[in-house]
């Protein structure tokens, strides 16, 4: 692994290739508002080394703050510093995303990293080859219109006279502040073609390719023993029998934080065993009962009160009326591999190997809660196997460095049971929504109010006031979690998406914010937007069928935003949607159709969604058996990757909207393994179609989680149309899919 010296000015690294690399560093040296009219996370980071650095040898270097988890951004990454750099992508050499070395870009979430980071790089690329065009101008003596650039060398089209990036580098090329006023390319190389991700092949063949793959020399493993059930107390614990077990080399016990180390995987996961027997607990027994007791709770809690969206047009003359509520339960992340960490305490120092979504706010919590110097702390980023959210990532890095502080100079790693996954990671919150909403006679919406009450959607790491990871809640001098708070609008938080993009001349949102947490949770994909989306998507299709209008005409009806009817149209098209065709009844089968549609956050990508669905009248299974989708994020950066983004999120939602929730009761998470949590198989994926409207002339949108709310509700509008009455509660189970029947 990388050692990466801290408070130095000149870093020397090699990377994986074995490949020597130095260079001066400034990155974050200069104030935030030096930047304060740059695009994306330039604004935060202004200085152009905080990003790239021409090599000598004929490398670059690219630091990026937004990491990998599975999504591909480091191959849309590569290709935009390739594009605008006018180099091969052979020569790029990505940095893994570390404190005190890479520019701080927050938290990769909210399909931000292209749209955010992705701008960034461009820009800091376009105005690295103006500099370096610059420079051969001027060594070469000719005009910089005469000069041309292949793969970072430089010809002169008069004289023939030649230059290279490599030639004309130095240490002070890129210090300076970037002014984003150079001209981003308009013919692409490689933006916008489907080149092959570069993070598949280890993921295929078997090679290390992971956190969880990683082994140090000299490395110890450890697990932690959890209580049964959240806020619990430690009251006593039999240590001594289990420091005499084979291989336990430590046990780690402060206040309720208990945890034991030892030489072999095998033998950690036997020790934690034995304690787990030996340890008495007092529980709070504090949970309801069920997610429908939290439903019947929910509105009597104490709540922060947010009006959103408000217009106030002239009444109209409504003839028709719905008022519905919609209910979603918790959810889990469900990641294919539970969390892991490694950390080395080293001269002073703390080093934490992690894939958590965001290394500098991650480093905020773990300084407090080890209480040292946020210079004594390198976070240093490796992919996970599974993510989307706040899994248990960062909580794991926190038990990993509470344990390496006992024992300097050993690696150790820290690996989750999938017990801990299920039980201990934070939650999607469970959410209810009640909306009213009215038409005139032509099929007008005349008054729309959207109403919804959430726990937050966001307890990550990095606030300035508490902590946020679990272990710290567990110590002798335990630490208050942060305060409870909502991402403002307009990309919101449990209001995300709940301003619908549809006109409507009168409307109010509102948003009840609980502070009371039962479940812990967190972000999960989409946060607040996946449940808004369903229930605002649900109540247009409601509307249109008391209009006696086709679901399809009603969108574009109320629509003005032509894009996003672009989307709607062109979802219609491939999915050949024929109107007042929407149910069928064959046999046993009811086979429905349903559309729907959302602009991820009114700020990212659009994403309109065309579902099929066959239901089985005896047992009340639904199978999705095709999924469409039209999405348009402007400028595409790679197709194949933005489909597998469309594709992943339509998958997923499936899952949530047919299986997912978590169940409990007063004392404790009633799951702590696959065979207890429902999600989706293998054989019950649909067919999945996804064509992409590509706009070069328009910036590119983040698309990470655009389909999920609208996968969802085209999912449950097409079961409705299938059974004839709608399902209100997620998930659509069986059983409730069977009283919607008899109904």
């Amino acid at each position: 692994m990388n050692n990466f010296p801290v408070n130095s000015r000149r870093h020397f690294m090699r990377n994986s290739l074995g490949l020597a690399i130095g260079f001066s560093w400034s990155a974050g040296l200069i104030a935030q508002s030096a930047g304060s009219d740059l695009p994306g996370s330039l604004k935060g980071n202004p200085q152009l080394d905080s990003w790239l650095h021409i090599q000598p040898d004929g490398k670059v270097i690219v630091l990026a703050g937004k990491v990998e988890f599975g999504q591909g951004i480091t191959t849309a990454l590569k290709q935009i510093v390739a594009d605008e750099l006018e180099v091969s992508m052979s020569r790029l050499v990505m940095i893994p995303t570390t404190t005190g070395l890479s520019p701080d870009e927050g938290v990769t979430s909210g399909s931000q990293s292209i749209e955010y980071g992705g701008i960034a790089l461009r820009f800091a690329s376009a105005e690295a080859r103006a500099i370096l065009l610059e420079r051969a101008s001027v060594a070469l003596g000719v005009p910089i219109a005469d000069l041309s650039i292949q793969d970072g060398e430089i010809t002169s089209s008069r004289g023939g006279q030649r230059t290279s990036y490599w030639s004309l580098t130095n240490e002070n090329l890129l210090q300076r502040p970037a002014t984003a006023k150079v001209s981003l390319k308009s013919n692409h190389q490689f933006i916008g073609k489907s080149i092959e991700r570069v993070d598949i092949p280890a993921k295929v063949s078997g090679l290390p390719a992971y956190l969880q793959d990683i082994r140090m020399p000299g490395m110890l493993h450890a697990r932690v023993v959890r209580p049964p059930a959240p806020r619990a107390n430690l009251i006593n614990v039999d240590i001594d029998a289990v420091k005499l077990m084979p291989g336990v080399v430590s046990i780690v016990l402060d206040g309720s934080f208990l945890a034991v180390v030892a030489n072999r995987e095998d033998q950690a996961i036997n020790a934690m065993n034995a304690l787990k027997k030996s340890a008495n607990w007092k529980l709070k027994g504090d949970l309801p009962s069920s997610v429908q007791d939290w439903y019947r709770k929910m509105k009597q809690q104490p709540s922060v009160d947010t009006v959103i969206g408000v217009k106030k047009g002239e009444p109209g003359n409504p003839v028709k009326s719905v008022s519905s509520q919609f209910t979603k339960g918790f959810i889990v992340h469900g990641s294919i591999g539970p969390s892991c960490s490694i950390a080395l305490m080293q001269d002073g120092v703390m080093k934490v190997w992690t894939h958590s979504q965001g290394m500098y706010p991650l480093r905020k919590d773990l300084a407090k809660t080890l209480g040292f110097p946020e210079g004594k702390i390198i976070c240093i980023h490796q992919e996970g196997s599974g993510m989307y959210g706040q899994s248990g990532a960062d909580d794991v890095a926190l038990d990993a460095a509470l344990i390496a502080r006992t024992i300097p100079g050993k690696p150790i790693r820290v690996q989750w049971m999938r017990e801990d996954e299920f039980k201990w990671e934070p939650y999607g919150s469970a959410m209810i929504i009640n909306i009213d909403a009215s038409i005139d006679r032509e099929g007008n919406i005349t008054n729309w109010k959207h109403e919804l009450w959430s726990n937050t959607h966001s307890t990550r790491p990095g606030e300035p006031i508490g902590d946020n990871l679990l272990s710290s809640w567990y110590l002798e001098k335990p630490f208050p979690a942060s305060p409870v708070k909502n991402i403002p609008q307009p990309a919101g938080g449990s209001d995300r998406n709940a301003v619908p993009l549809y006109a409507f001349p009168n409307q109010k949102i509102i948003n009840h914010l609980i502070d009371n947490m039962p479940l812990r949770v967190s972000a999960l994909r989409t946060l607040g937007a996946y449940a808004n989306v369903f229930a605002i998507e649900s109540t247009m299709d409601d509307l249109a069928k008391l209009a006696n209008i086709d679901p399809v005409q009603f969108r574009l009806k109320h629509l003005e935003d032509q894009r996003a009817r672009d989307v709607i149209m062109k979802v219609a098209s491939m999915s050949n949607w024929k109107s007042g065709q929407v149910s069928s009844r064959k046999g046993g089968k009811l086979h429905g159709r349903g559309i729907a549609f959302a602009k991820y956050k009114n700020l990212s990508v659009y994403v309109a969604t065309v579902a099929d669905v066959v239901v089985d009248a005896k047992s009340g299974k639904v199978t999705v058996s095709n999924l469409y989708a039209a999405a348009d994020g402007g400028l595409v950066i790679n197709p194949n990757g933005f489909k597998n983004q469309i594709e992943g999120g339509l998958v997923q939602t499936t899952s949530w909207t047919l299986y997912e929730s978590v169940p409990f009761n007063q004392n404790g998470i009633k799951v702590d393994s696959w065979s207890e949590y429902p999600i989706l198989r293998f054989i019950d994926v649909p067919t999945i179609q996804v064509e992409l409207i590509n706009r070069e002339n328009q910036k590119s949108l983040g698309v990470g989680e655009g389909s999920q709310g609208p996968g969802c509700a085209a999912i449950a509008n097409a079961v409705a149309n299938a059974i004839g009455n709608r399902i209100f509660d997620l998930p659509l189970t069986p059983d409730k899919i069977m009283t919607g029947l008899v109904a």
